[in-house]
């Protein structure tokens, strides 16, 4: 954990957050800047910036995220479609340096370069 990193205040329940999930490896929560009807942020639990950064346990957590957000397809609207985003740096937009990936739901969506 990064003491000054928002997701990890968000994780250690330091900063309040609408959770839609959790367990061991990760937290899913309601995000506050919405870019879709429906848009969440799969974080996981432990704190690193990039893809290129994981370690093997890391990746394995990354891996169990993107398994479980299918089985959460009603508690997240993903009925329909879903997009996953991770935005990789400050040209891609990120904005909290904690790896986090955005899905997004609820609306008709075409492409929407950065």
């Amino acid at each position: 954990m990064d003491n000054n990193c928002l997701f990890c205040k968000i994780i250690k329940g330091e900063i309040p957050a609408t959770k839609m999930y959790e367990d061991d490896d990760m937290i899913i929560i309601k995000d506050i800047e919405p870019k879709a009807k429906n848009h969440f942020l799969c974080i996981p639990k432990s704190h690193f910036k990039l893809l290129v950064e994981m370690d093997e346990k890391q990746a394995e957590m990354v891996k169990k995220c993107l398994k479980k957000i299918p089985t959460l397809e009603k508690e997240l609207g993903l009925e329909n479609g879903y997009r996953l985003v991770i935005n990789q740096g400050d040209d891609a937009g990120q904005t909290v340096f904690h790896l986090h990936i955005h899905i997004l739901s609820g609306q008709k969506m075409g492409w929407q370069p950065a």
